[in-house]
């Protein structure tokens, strides 16, 4: 968090290890509620989409070229949080949380919904994500929250994007934090905008804060597109067919070239 820089607000005053082995840890932070905006799925302000995505952009640039040696996630990691393995253990704990439950009825949805071809492709990705990731290595890399939803994000008055939940930081491509953002923000991004110019404007806000676009944008893209549904399949199974064949349009390009 020290490494972010002055326009991202992650709100947390002090940390301390906690628990046994210290394998937890306690986190005093400021109450930022009020900076949050309105639960639900309402669509947000053209203002607050516009910082989300430049608050994107700001915490990659001075981080760009960032190695992944700090003990955080591993890189693979980052595309295995649905697999069948991550599903199965929780399975054995008897679903103590719902998401995997919910999850796991999402895949059986997805692989009766989608074509054959993306079915498979997206199974051996969720089983071993080393060629998504080993491809994505061949694009830039920098620092990543790893978890741009609107759940996490806020808008101070002074103008920084409040940032929470820093539960999966690492090194990764920059463009997995916008196919996130896509993923899991549909419902809430403004009325006029689409992901096409979502998409558009992020590479903008990018430009604007000094990375040069040219030349790994389009690889790094489509390859964190098909690792959005990589993801988030399952999650697309629950919604209509225009969502899920969107996702599924937009990740065969990437699905191909691995």
């Amino acid at each position: 968090m020290d490494l972010a820089p002055d326009t991202i607000d992650h709100a947390v005053l002090g940390v301390a290890r906690w628990g046994r082995n210290d394998w937890g840890a306690a986190l005093l932070m400021r109450d930022v509620s009020d900076d949050l905006p309105v639960v639900g799925d309402e669509p947000i302000d053209e203002e607050l989409h516009a910082a989300f995505l430049d608050g994107i952009a700001a915490l990659a640039t001075p981080l760009w070229d960032f190695q992944g040696d700090m003990g955080l996630l591993p890189h693979h990691l980052r595309w295995a949080w649905f697999g069948p393995e991550q599903l199965a253990g929780e399975e054995r704990l008897g679903y103590p949380e719902a998401v995997p439950r919910i999850a796991t009825e999402g895949w059986q949805r997805f692989a009766a919904r989608a074509p054959g071809d993306v079915v498979d492709a997206v199974e051996a990705l969720r089983r071993d994500p080393l060629p998504l990731s080993e491809a994505l290595r061949s694009t830039p890399q920098t620092f990543v929250h790893g978890d741009w939803k609107i759940g996490n994000l806020g808008y101070a008055a002074d103008k920084r994007v409040v940032l929470l939940d820093w539960a999966y930081p690492g090194e990764g491509p920059v463009c997995h934090e916008l196919a996130w953002y896509l993923a899991l923000n549909r419902a809430r991004i403004p009325i006029g905008h689409t992901k096409e110019s979502t998409i558009d404007d992020f590479r903008a806000a990018l430009e604007r804060h000094g990375i040069a676009t040219a030349g790994w944008w389009d690889r790094q893209l489509m390859l964190c597109v098909a690792g959005a549904l990589v993801q988030f399949g399952w999650e697309k199974a629950f919604g209509d067919d225009d969502e899920l064949n969107w996702w599924i349009d937009a990740a065969r390009p990437g699905l191909a070239a691995l």
